[in-house]
């Protein structure tokens, strides 16, 4: 059964994060690129969904019906192949647009002959997560970037120090492969931020010979929305590739913001520092960019107030 958060009184939006491994025709990936583009316009729907031979991925923002309406046509389209399905809730949109689009990969590895669908590693529900982090034979990998890693992730984990998940079979074959045959451990578990890239990560393993291979099911998403925070071994924020950058143990918005110049996620403490402009610069990028990059940096930054101000007026009007 699919799971959907309570609404929180204040927020009006709902947010869908979803992702199915499935065989797509070329008529399939037609018919979707159509439809999913017609139905967001006639529901004021945002977003990203990316659809390729092997399935589709996205995150949909806007009212309950109108995300509702958006799921029915990507079950309809899957022909019963289950969407992995996660909800949570924004006080405002968390895309600036609609994006519909055809790609090679629905989570890029760039590796042949990887597949979730014929062979992927052992889910474990997110409340059996914790003993496997606990476990000293156990080792727990982030497959997430290090950006993301770099606001939250569970005590303990292996961060790998990717740049981008297409980096990830480099890292196993020069770090993991070694690494696993001089520790020995009895078994793998992967997580990331709400399921798919270890579905393709845990595949991409048992491709090569690993065995005992496990991922966290529906990812931090899921463990964060199912384990109470009391019990929870989470630590920090979840990034989200969206306008909301981050968050908190009850999936609502945190603290972080992100640098539209670098592109960075910062806390309220790095908005703080003297370096920090605000869709300009931060202390990451203060020395990277020329006088012409931050002076059109400003310009758009200028865009973007006068857009959200437009869509706040607009949301003022809005109808459920």
């Amino acid at each position: 059964m699919d799971r959907v958060s309570t609404q929180p009184a204040e927020d009006k939006f709902q947010v869908a994060t979803f992702y199915c491994f499935t065989s797509l025709t070329e008529e399939n990936i037609v018919f979707l690129l159509n439809h999913l583009e017609r139905n967001s316009e006639q529901n004021k729907l945002m977003g990203t969904i990316l659809i390729a031979s092997e399935g589709v991925n996205g995150t949909i923002c806007g009212s309950p019906r109108s995300v509702a309406s958006m799921i029915d046509i990507l079950h309809d389209s899957l022909l019963g192949n289950h969407l992995e399905l996660k909800f949570s809730w924004t006080s405002k949109q968390a895309f600036r647009r609609f994006k519909v689009r055809k790609k090679l990969e629905i989570v890029t590895m760039g590796i042949e002959g990887v597949n979730p669908k014929a062979d992927v590693g052992i889910y474990v529900e997110p409340e059996d997560w914790n003993s496997y982090l606990n476990d000293p034979e156990t080792i727990v990998i982030d497959t997430r970037n290090e950006y993301e890693i770099g606001i939250g992730t569970f005590n303990g984990s292996i961060n790998p120090h990717t740049n981008c998940f297409r980096e990830f079979p480099s890292w196993v074959n020069e770090f993991l492969i070694p690494f696993v045959g001089e520790k020995k451990p009895k078994r793998i578990a992967m997580f990331c931020t709400g399921g798919i890239r270890c579905e393709k990560a845990t595949s991409y393993l048992r491709k090569n010979g690993f065995k005992d291979v496990y991922h966290l099911h529906g990812g931090i998403l899921r463990y964060l929305e199912e384990v109470p925070e009391q019990k929870s071994l989470w630590k920090g924020e979840c990034f989200v590739f969206d306008q909301r950058v981050a968050l908190n143990h009850n999936l609502l918005p945190g603290d972080h913001r992100l640098c539209h110049a670098c592109g960075m996620p910062l806390d309220s403490e790095d908005r703080k520092l003297s370096s920090y402009i605000r869709g300009v610069q931060c202390h990451y990028c203060e020395n990277i960019f020329t006088d012409v990059d931050r002076s059109r940096f400003s310009e758009r930054q200028r865009q973007y107030d006068n857009q959200e101000q437009i869509s706040l007026r607009n949301q003022s009007s809005y109808k459920l």
